[in-house]
């Protein structure tokens, strides 16, 4: 449709005070939406998988990381050789881990302008083309710097969560949304959970199932290829399934005041007047839970290394001296107890409390959580086992029911035309905190092996007894003057 045309377009059909446009993507999703009050299973669906599929690379190098970097006698040529001591591995874990970060850290705000600008759709589908390529390509990094590379260069140009988020909330009606951004923080959350434990359960599965994949197959060759390229695999099918999924962007140069969901327009709160569409960084509703997200983040992305690196460590270190496999179980235990409880529990919890409340309680039970790691580490046997695993489960539990609330209260401050340019500045900063998150565990954890028999905190207590400083920072953040809630959440 040319300019001229979309100038003197007409609407379709009015209905009350709103004008639905045709062929304008953006204007059948809200006439859907005003149409059909049930629950958008489908395109909740779309949601779900898409973002499970981009969560998936994130983390899933954390439990072989380990061994990708150890130099030691035992270790054939096809690993990376960099670390000369055991001690020093989580120095350079933590630079592979942070460059999917630091990569997307510099272009979320790019891909949310684009979202802005072109619509949804084609950021998702580059974003999977993007996730196919270069996570395949990690799998078979065969240097240190080839790793790095192929992480960054996943991490900038798959834009894929900040337009999902927006996405979800564009799609939902006001009533819905808090489930839209629960299964976008438990999809998410999952495949954090999900993708190390396929890292954990197939790396190196030429000594593990030597019957299925010989040591010189290609499998033997690159021993950290098969989750990669199942991860990819998986992604190549979601790929296909993007193009089903309908846009959600106004396409027409309408009036926004009669085309736009009511529940899509912000207030600040305490009854003030709507908040400025031309200044994202000016709105104090929307910037102060950009903040208080990206210091959780921080935490949960330096925990999720530290977990992994925890649990390999030697027990004379003060970990579990368990295998890539244990943690790999460890984590699908987790990933299948976040699932039951995001289904069924959540709803009932942020119904009941809210979801700011529930953000508060989440981060309050984490600090003892966390400062029982070391005590759990001196068990053994079966004992070891079930504690960890609960340990496991309610940890990721807590984490995604954290975030959960954050997402409405940044999707619910800003009007749709701005909110995939408010996705980008959220993804931008959180992918910052992120990057530091790897960098910082690693280096924090190979500082604790040192200091086994220091007097105060030592090894790995001193580990969790930071992370739990942060949470607490974290959990300090949620409460005013700091955090501003949009009246249109809480109303």
């Amino acid at each position: 449709m040319d300019e001229n045309n979309e100038e003197t377009q007409q609407p379709l059909l009015t209905t009350n005070t709103t004008s639905y446009y045709e062929n304008c993507p953006g204007c059948q999703i809200d006439l859907f939406k005003e149409t059909n009050p049930r629950i958008p299973f489908k395109l909740l669906f779309y949601v779900w998988i898409i973002v499970l599929c981009a969560a998936l690379p994130i983390s899933s190098l954390f439990p072989f990381l380990y061994f990708m970097l150890l130099n030691i006698h035992s270790l054939q040529i096809r690993d990376f050789h960099i670390a000369k001591r055991e001690e020093d591995i989580g120095y350079y874990a933590g630079y592979v881990g942070s460059a999917y970060m630091f990569g997307r850290a510099l272009t979320s705000v790019l891909w949310g302008v684009i979202a802005d600008r072109y619509g949804r759709k084609p950021v998702i589908i580059f974003g999977m083309i993007t996730l196919i390529i270069f996570n395949t390509l990690f799998g078979l990094s065969t240097s240190f710097w080839m790793a790095i590379s192929t992480r960054f260069l996943l991490g900038s140009l798959c834009g894929i969560l900040g337009p999902m988020r927006a996405y979800a909330s564009e799609v939902c009606r006001k009533e819905y949304q808090a489930l839209g951004m629960s299964i976008i923080s438990t999809s998410w959350g999952i495949g954090l959970v999900m993708g190390p434990a396929l890292g954990g359960f197939l790396a190196q599965p030429a000594e593990k199932y030597e019957n299925v994949f010989p040591k010189d197959s290609l499998f033997g060759r690159f021993p950290y290829f098969l989750p990669c390229l199942l991860i990819s695999i998986f992604g190549l099918g979601v790929f296909v399934l993007s193009f089903s999924l309908p846009e959600t962007l106004h396409n027409h140069k309408g009036n926004d005041e009669e085309c736009h969901d009511s529940y899509d327009k912000p207030e600040m709160n305490e009854g003030k007047s709507l908040v400025s569409e031309e200044s994202l960084l000016k709105n104090w509703p929307l910037m102060s839970s950009i903040i208080v997200y990206c210091v959780f983040q921080l935490h949960d992305m330096a925990y999720a290394e530290i977990f992994s690196l925890w649990a390999v460590s030697p027990r004379k270190n003060g970990g579990l001296s368990y295998s890539t496999a244990d943690v790999g179980e460890v984590l699908a235990i987790s990933g299948f107890g976040l699932l039951l409880f995001q289904l069924f529990l959540y709803p009932l919890v942020e119904r009941n409390l809210g979801p700011v409340m529930v953000s508060r309680i989440g981060a309050v039970l984490t600090v003892p959580l966390l400062a029982s790691y070391p005590f759990i580490a001196l068990l053994k046997g079966l004992g070891l086992t079930l504690l960890i695993d609960c340990a496991s489960v309610l940890k990721n539990v807590l984490c995604v029911s954290i975030t959960t609330g954050l997402f409405l209260l940044q999707n619910r401050a800003v009007a749709q035309k701005q909110r995939g340019a408010a996705n980008g500045i959220s993804m931008s900063a959180m992918s910052f905190f992120k990057a530091v998150g790897p960098a910082s565990g690693g280096s924090i954890f190979s500082w604790a092996q040192k200091r086994q028999d220091a007097f105060f905190l030592p090894g790995d207590q001193i580990v969790f007894f930071i992370l739990n400083i942060v949470e607490v920072i974290g959990l300090l953040m949620t409460f005013k003057p700091f955090l501003a809630i949009p009246e249109n959440l809480i109303s």
